[in-house]
């Protein structure tokens, strides 16, 4: 028997609940649900899920991923969801979720397991050494092991770190050009070695099944040509027959639909789902929901939906 599934990665935009902002919050759901529900995913890869407080004194919880999903297509799937390395609880900004119709059967997040912090020490300026700059990821990566149509589904949501200079101090002051130069290299380096960890990982998917069904997920803050994505597919920019590369299934649409991001009038593919070439035999369709997308640079105030566009894939597999 053969069965249609469909795979899903949404940035949702800051999405976040305020008991005072209730009007707001109802807003955004009433733009966020027509879009969700568009999607009709089996298997959904949110990121940007922020973290809210019932009250004032009370530990974070989902609650606006809660609020968003009650009563429609998702609020029975199984969830997955990150948190804060340090405490174990869920981070106030920016968590990543994963949502699927079928079990979950094995869950994990991912942060400097493969790829160790180090230390980055700037240029000398004005005679004397910077202190060293500790080198480590913004927030980890999410993986669960899924039963799905066909066999065991290796999914991985990530958000890698945008391409905006981490914050550097130089002698030069914190505004300084110096210190926006060095801050953009800093980031570069935290966007590039996260997605070398999570292809370290899937490495090692690869090491314990060949054939392993692999789909890495997400928002990479990064066009398909540029590094932390051609790190994930296995250092190719375009599909090849090697064995380990991830097949870019969202470039397999018109090139005049390839965007999930508009900035300044330059239409921008950030989000991205790669596929192993075992899961990847199985596609059956891409699609971007751009349409209407707002400009990022553009746009003043909150925003209701979101700035960045989903992209859904279909597969039809054999149910072994």
């Amino acid at each position: 028997m053969r069965e249609t599934f469909r795979l899903a990665t949404f940035n949702c935009e800051h999405l976040d609940w305020s008991a005072s902002k209730a009007d707001v919050f109802a807003r955004r759901c009433a733009a966020l649900r027509p879009v969700l529900d568009a999607l009709d995913a089996d298997i959904l890869c949110l990121q940007e899920i922020d973290a809210q407080k019932r009250h004032k004194h009370g530990p974070r919880d989902y609650l606006a991923l809660d609020y968003l999903l009650e009563g429609g297509r998702y609020a029975g799937f199984q969830r997955a969801v990150t948190r804060r390395p340090e405490t174990g609880a869920p981070a106030d900004v920016h968590n990543l979720a994963i949502l699927s119709r079928w079990p979950i059967i094995a869950t994990r997040q991912i942060h400097h397991d493969y790829a160790p912090r180090w230390d980055w020490s700037p240029p000398p300026e004005e005679d004397q050494q910077p202190s060293a700059l500790s080198i480590s990821w913004d927030r980890p990566l999410l993986y669960a092991a899924i039963a799905a149509p066909g066999g065991l589904l290796h999914v991985i949501n990530l958000h890698l770190r945008a391409p905006r200079p981490a914050p550097v101090v130089t002698a030069r002051g914190k505004g300084s050009s110096r210190s926006r130069i060095e801050g953009q290299f800093v980031a570069a380096l935290k966007r590039d070695g996260q997605a070398l960890e999570a292809r370290l990982f899937v490495e090692t998917l690869f090491d314990a099944d060949p054939a392993a069904r692999i789909a890495v997920c997400g928002d990479f803050n990064a066009d398909v040509y540029e590094t932390p994505t051609r790190l994930l597919r296995g250092g190719a920019d375009a599909d090849t027959d090697e064995p380990r590369a991830l097949v870019a299934l969202e470039t397999r649409i018109a090139p005049e639909r390839r965007h999930t991001v508009i900035h300044a009038g330059r239409h921008v593919l950030l989000d991205h789902i790669l596929a192993s070439s075992a899961l990847a035999a199985d596609w059956r369709e891409t699609q971007i929901l751009n349409d209407g997308l707002a400009d990022e640079a553009l746009t003043e105030g909150p925003v209701e939906g979101s700035l960045h566009a989903p992209v859904v894939v279909s597969f039809v597999a054999s149910d072994e």
